[in-house]
């Protein structure tokens, strides 16, 4: 039978696709923009068919209409690896459950989880019988192979990113295949970049020397950073990163980014997934200078630190003045996910020359109250996560300025982390480490 033949016989409508999941069944979808948002409606319309069926997501672009379709709960149970905007306001609605996750050890989990049914938006299928999981490798082979019935949800929208290895699903492993809507993917527009986020991208920028390898976090502050980089005169920097953003487009067309110097996949924009604007998308259709690989490789944070010079850039919701970085929660209300800030934190430590930034704005306001807060605190709001450990923090920037916690005791560590807080928040700040028991006298105000 040709690969040609074996998809006519496993194409089916998308109602006989989603038709195979049971009640109790384990549903995990495919990741960020290649999340099965054409089969979701169709699995939503099964709502009084189905019971305890639990679905599983990676940042769905947008709502998920199968967990908005039962608000009890009941028939479709959804939860989520990491938070997308959509995924926090179902959460806000009680419809959404994280799933904690170190980022590079996803893979793994499929050794320990069952999974019933997969299904995921694959670009359309090339001559040898493989559909590409176009920029959202991350380990969605893994949960393939771990499924009982793989369902591939085939989208011309869906660009075909080289790889790495695990980029790809051959026909043979696929149960049924379903012709999707086309719609373009996901676009997400551009974070918006505050004065902060640039004054802390100018500090940062300083930190970077020629022929460092990049790892970029989401959000406007690391955006900025991409932004600073690609207009400035640095050269011959890489990549290597778990997420693809525009910026680092930018970065390359205007020649910052060569490849020439890594150590690892040298030649090559090393990433896991990519999330960002059309141009993005167009931009790694069928590129050679891009490679995707599963998470385990590009999060691992022994292979991070195989690159010289390894800089990572991460945003956070808030530092307490032992060290503890905050950045996946407000108190017990979820934002986002653990995701690979701890991967490339501890990886680019080890690197050599490598450093790992954490980098917040030293003030928040209140959108509803207009109350202006520190986002250096004593200590963290009850319920809030610890998603980098004291232990493994080093440089942590605001607008104020870049300080080093490594080997610091926990009175030096108030000291410095005050010395970076808005200015008209230190007096409190230092009030708080004297009752905490972390304030030296001789501290320097």
């Amino acid at each position: 039978m040709s690969f040609k033949e074996e998809y006519k016989k496993k194409l089916v409508s998308p109602e006989q696709a989603v038709g195979v999941i049971k009640s109790g069944d384990w549903v995990d979808y495919g990741h960020f923009a290649c999340s099965p948002t054409y089969l979701d409606s169709f699995l939503a319309k099964r709502v009084n068919e189905l019971k305890d069926v639990k679905i599983r997501g990676v940042v769905y672009p947008g709502l998920s209409v199968a967990a908005q379709a039962d608000p009890t709960k009941e028939s479709f149970c959804y939860n989520n690896w990491h938070f997308s905007g959509g995924d926090r306001k179902l959460h806000d609605k009680g419809l959404c459950n994280y799933i904690p996750l170190l980022y590079h050890e996803g893979p793994s989990y499929f050794n320990l989880n069952d999974s019933d049914v997969f299904m995921a938006k694959v670009a359309p299928m090339n001559r040898s019988g493989y559909f590409n999981f176009g920029p959202s490798n991350s380990f969605s082979k893994a949960t393939a192979n771990r499924a009982k019935k793989v369902i591939a949800e085939v989208s011309t929208s869906v660009p075909c990113c080289y790889g790495g290895f695990n980029e790809s699903i051959h026909v043979s492993d696929v149960d049924y295949i379903v012709e999707s809507d086309n719609k373009p993917l996901f676009s997400m527009p551009a974070p918006a970049i505050t004065e902060e986020d640039n004054r802390i991208a100018k500090l940062i920028l300083n930190e970077i020397q020629d022929g460092a390898v990049i790892q970029l976090g989401i959000g406007g502050m690391p955006n900025a950073v991409g932004m600073m980089i690609a207009q400035s005169d640095l050269k011959d920097l890489g990549v290597h990163t778990e997420m693809l953003v525009d910026s680092f487009v930018e970065m390359y067309l205007s020649g910052r980014v060569t490849n020439k110097k890594k150590q690892l996949n040298p030649g090559k924009m090393v990433y896991t997934f990519a999330l960002g604007s059309q141009k993005l998308y167009d931009f790694l259709d069928h590129n050679p200078c891009c490679a995707t690989y599963s998470v385990d490789y590009t999060n691992n944070p022994a292979r991070i630190a195989t690159n010289d010079k390894m800089v990572a850039i991460n945003n956070a919701v808030e530092v307490d003045l032992y060290g503890q970085v905050n950045s996946e929660s407000s108190g017990t209300r979820h934002i986002s996910g653990t995701g690979g800030q701890f991967d490339y934190t501890f990886g680019s430590y080890h690197s050599k020359g490598g450093k790992a930034f954490i980098c917040l704005s030293a003030t928040q306001k209140n959108k509803q109250t207009g109350e202006v807060k520190s986002r250096i605190v004593p200590t963290l709001e009850p319920g809030s996560i610890v998603t980098i450990p004291r232990t493994i923090v080093s440089n942590v920037v605001t607008e104020y300025g870049i300080v080093n916690l490594k080997g610091k005791s926990t009175w030096e560590r108030a000291q410095l982390l005050i010395s970076i807080a808005h200015p008209d928040c230190r007096e409190e700040l230092i009030k708080a480490a004297e009752a905490q028991g972390i304030w030296r006298n001789n501290n320097k105000h």
